[in-house]
């Protein structure tokens, strides 16, 4: 069904404000979503130090939230189903609150850890009906931007997490302010969803046309909706199988929903294969890495967060302006740019790593393991070592060796023994002096401005297009009777994707190098940017209705696109019939007007 200019002019008509109060109260989800997932990597370091966590219960309360998001997003369509996309995500706002005052009074970590589970669980449903309830919600027109806000609010999500989490990590007990405050935009969101709508659609597939229709009017501002209420019904009249769990087996044998589905779940797969997580949740593992010392890279870390919320803008224009398949191309394009820039950064360091065989020191260890090692990469890339080095005057590393690391909190800052340790003075001056450094777990390295560069550059091309768009597509690609389902269940590829690369990062890293785990990114991306240009087709300004038929076969299209002119032509045939009837009965009152049916059939 083609799109006429006319049609594109009256749907760009003023929009009333209900319609973008309800974008910002429903993407209240996504600012929780972001804040969740990214105020545990500043509260992890408190917690593990105020509880003495092992490394078992940190993973664990680490990776508990995305765990029960991927499993409560494949049932977040059911639920939205059955109870309303209004009410699904008014009953989320309140577990989020629930799962932040359980973290925030805390007497231990398993209340934590039951407390992650739960925003978790309320983040895996947010995740995949907040997209679905504004796409049936918004103008076409404007319908992928409000989408967009969803990535914009948990970009600032995450932004806002790693401020609060330097503003706090000083406070005693800092973390309970931290993991509790997540409360309050809970509260908020439940509050302020009393005064919005139901979504129309939803409305009419439960049969309530008379709400359906007074809702379309407060969105659209307009009281003639009969053609937008018709394209609905019609996708309603053609599914037989649109209840329960035969909507599941609907998605995978009904062909063009199968297509679609298809779609929806690689876009959510190659934009977490990306590597975007491991850019927001180790990128101050990633800068350490690069050279810079832990204080430093906690600070740089900001800088790719404040990046990625304010490069969502640009996704903001883009996506009604130039469209999803050219935005979502360009953007997977820009993050393999990125991270060639990234590998670039490490490559070097790699190559010309400092030398660690300075013979005063080899023998000290008494397991002798970090003497076997005769760099620093190698050195610092087993945990129970670490690299001793004194600057030349060149500014490069000289007198290196490689020691065992200090214990406890003196880990990062000292070595174990020797002159890089804590009472290590005494060797230091016999090798020229006192000022000696320490590297744990990096390499100084003359290249690690380029791992700044490289992540600043990979959340500037993700932020707009790999980010926000394949929510914006399987918000729109689906038929009405599929579309929560088929959203959950392609979020669940998203999470479990998602587990999947950070989970791994940091192995992958010391099994093929930082820089050869950046080129396989950067690989996938390109193959990801092919795929959006072959497979992903444009839903710019195109009714949720026509887009479903973007994804169907000729003869199919056809078929439907009768069905759309048949339902338009009944409703004008009823609609003739009405008046007749009407004014007959004033005619009996001596008033004629013969003719009138002809005229309007």
């Amino acid at each position: 069904m083609e799109t006429s200019k006319s049609d594109l002019a009256m749907r760009r008509d003023k929009h009333p404000i209900v319609v973008y109060m309800m974008a910002f109260c429903a993407t209240i989800g996504g600012f929780l979503f972001g804040y969740d997932t990214g105020i545990i990597n500043g509260a992890i370091l408190l917690l593990q130090k105020e509880f003495d966590l092992s490394p078992a219960w940190v993973e664990g309360i680490v990776s508990s939230c995305i765990g029960a998001a991927a499993v409560f997003s494949l049932f977040s369509g059911l639920i939205a189903d059955a109870l309303g996309r209004k009410v699904t995500i008014m009953i989320t706002a309140v577990v989020f609150t629930i799962g932040a005052l359980l973290m925030g009074v805390a007497p231990g970590p398993e209340l934590i850890l039951v407390g992650r589970l739960t925003v978790g669980a309320a983040i895996g449903v947010v995740s995949a009906i907040v997209p679905v309830y504004v796409a049936e919600c918004s103008p076409a027109d404007i319908r992928g931007r409000l989408i967009t806000v969803h990535q914009l609010c948990i970009t600032i999500g995450i932004w806002v997490s790693s401020i609060l989490a330097g503003a706090f990590q000083e406070l005693d007990q800092g973390w309970r302010y931290m993991l509790g405050l997540g409360a309050l935009p809970g509260v908020l969101q439940f509050v302020m969803f009393f005064w919005l709508p139901e979504s129309p659609r939803y409305e009419m597939m439960k049969g309530h046309l008379d709400k359906a229709k007074a809702t379309l009017q407060r969105l659209r501002a307009k009281d003639d909706v009969t053609f937008e209420m018709d394209a609905i019904q019609v996708t309603l009249d053609e599914e037989e199988n649109s209840r329960g769990w035969q909507v599941w087996k609907g998605i995978f044998t009904t062909p063009h929903v199968r297509k679609a589905f298809f779609v929806g779940c690689m876009l959510q797969f190659l934009a977490q294969f990306s590597g975007i997580n491991t850019v927001i949740y180790y990128s101050s593992s990633i800068l350490k890495s690069a050279g810079f010392d832990v204080r430093m890279a906690i600070w740089l870390s900001v800088i790719p967060t404040t990046v990625n919320f304010l490069a969502t803008f640009i996704g903001l224009w883009a996506v009604e302006t130039m469209g999803r398949k050219k935005v979502l191309a360009a953007s997977f394009l820009a993050i393999a740019v990125s991270l060639l820039v990234l590998a670039a950064g490490f490559f070097p360091s790699w190559l010309s790593s400092p030398y660690a065989g300075l013979e005063h020191e080899r023998d000290l260890s008494e397991s002798g393991v970090c003497s076997t090692y005769s760099n620093c990469y190698t050195c610092t890339q087993d945990f129970a070592c670490g690299f001793c080095y004194s600057l030349g005057q060149d500014g490069y590393p000289t007198n290196g060796s490689c020691i065992l690391a200090g214990e406890g909190d003196l880990t990062e800052l000292y070595s174990l023994e020797g002159r890089c340790s804590s009472l290590g003075n005494g060797t230091a001056a016999m090798l020229g002096g006192s000022d000696q450094r320490y590297a744990f777990d990096y390499c100084p390295s003359d290249f690690a401005w380029l791992a700044v560069l490289g992540c600043m550059l990979f959340v500037l091309g993700f932020a707009p297009g790999a980010g926000p768009m394949p929510w914006t597509v399987n918000a729109e690609i689906y038929p009405l009777w599929a579309r929560s389902v088929a959203n959950s269940l392609t979020t669940v590829v998203n999470w479990v994707s998602n587990f999947t690369v950070v989970q791994n990062f940091l192995r992958v890293t010391r099994a093929i190098t930082t820089w050869g785990t950046f080129l396989g990114f950067a690989v996938v991306c390109v193959l990801a940017a092919i795929f959006a240009l072959v497979a992903v087709p444009e839903t710019k300004d195109k009714t949720l209705e026509e887009v479903e038929l973007l994804f169907m076969s000729k003869r199919q299209r056809e078929i439907t696109q009768r069905r759309f002119a048949k339902a338009r032509a009944g409703e004008h045939v009823e609609l003739a019939v009405r008046h007749k009837a009407e004014l007959n009965e004033v005619g009996k009152n001596g008033v004629t007007n013969s003719g009138f049916v002809s005229v309007h059939l």
